[in-house]
């Protein structure tokens, strides 16, 4: 790890400000400390959407807990600023970066930066196709499956017209969360799936989507959005038009939703805990940065959440919590 000392600092061990793209210490210090303690830099896609606010607060808690500093950067959904952020981040001397990347393949300049520097990289829940030393993240494929095999079910052998709202363009998890689905329906060949446009997992866009499929699509039998945010959204827009009748299901286990399991109308989803994703994020960028081998997939884990356990998973959390195996 590098060393530098600046008079004066002060060593703190998580550091946040709302205010600036980057954070730092109060001194505008960033580098490892002389007893040690280590700096993580975190460049995140976006904080417009309940789970990246999570992830940030996993992020944040598990760097206290594990001793080190942890400067963040939000990208607010421009891949530019991104790897702009990055830049600044391996300027102002990180010992090891952690990327939730915007795009992928456009964050490349942002990881070559940082391979140039000697700064490991690990990623967190959306990866990159090379850059990095380890992956932290979930089976999206898996929830996206085991999303359609449940809304399948409910819709029974008659299926019908299942509209899916989009994540992000381009993303990996949107991706699989997309593939997944069709996989989990595929069985019967009565559902159809309508495309709907991404909504970026934004639920007043998806709001805005949902409005004009409704209407293009009067005969829809269920919706399928690739977050629990966006179909929450969908869910509103379907209530303010009296169809209750349409099925809804999403992904993330966000409490909102697990909540509403019980009452029919909301199917399921599939948990993806930000808080322990990126605690384990955290963990793994922690033992990077000690070159610790790591590795090259972290599997955070998930499971179904439908009206046979939502009461188990039912809680104060804003997102529903992996439960120990029994």
């Amino acid at each position: 790890m590098r060393r530098r000392f600046l008079a004066g600092a002060l060593a703190t061990v998580v550091t946040v400000a709302s205010a600036c793209s980057v954070s730092t210490g109060p001194s505008g210090d960033s580098k490892k400390n002389d007893d040690g303690q280590l700096t993580i830099g975190f460049s995140e896609v976006t904080q417009q959407s309940p789970f990246y606010v999570q992830l940030k607060d996993g992020a944040q808690q598990a760097a206290g807990k594990a001793g080190a500093k942890l400067l963040f950067a939000d990208a607010n959904g421009d891949v530019t600023k991104q790897n702009n952020d990055i830049q600044d981040l391996i300027t102002r001397g990180v010992d090891v970066l952690l990327v939730n990347p915007v795009d992928p393949k456009g964050v490349a300049a942002g990881l070559a930066a940082a391979k140039t520097a000697k700064i490991p990289v690990v990623t967190l829940d959306r990866p990159v196709p090379e850059g990095a030393a380890s992956h932290v993240g979930r089976d999206n494929t898996q929830m996206g499956k085991l999303v359609g095999e449940r809304l399948a079910k409910a819709l029974g052998a008659a299926g019908g017209k299942v509209i899916e709202i989009q994540g992000d363009a381009g993303g990996a998890v949107a991706r699989d969360r997309g593939n997944g689905f069709a996989q989990g329906v595929k069985g019967n060949p009565k559902i159809k799936i309508v495309k709907g446009p991404y909504s970026d997992y934004i639920r007043s866009k998806a709001v805005s989507a949902m409005q004009d499929l409704l209407q293009a699509n009067p005969d829809v039998k269920a919706v399928y959005a690739h977050n629990d945010d966006m179909a929450l959204g969908a869910l509103q827009v379907l209530r303010e038009n009296d169809r209750t009748d349409v099925k809804v299901a999403g992904v993330d286990g966000l409490m909102e939703a697990v909540k509403l399991i019980p009452q029919g109308q909301y199917v399921a989803t599939a948990l993806n805990d930000p808080i322990s994703e990126a605690g384990q994020a955290v963990q793994t960028a922690v033992k990077v940065g000690r070159g610790e081998k790591v590795p090259s997939y972290v599997d955070a884990g998930t499971a179904l959440v439908d009206p046979a356990n939502a009461a188990k998973y039912s809680g104060s959390t804003v997102f529903a919590a992996m439960q120990p195996a029994s």
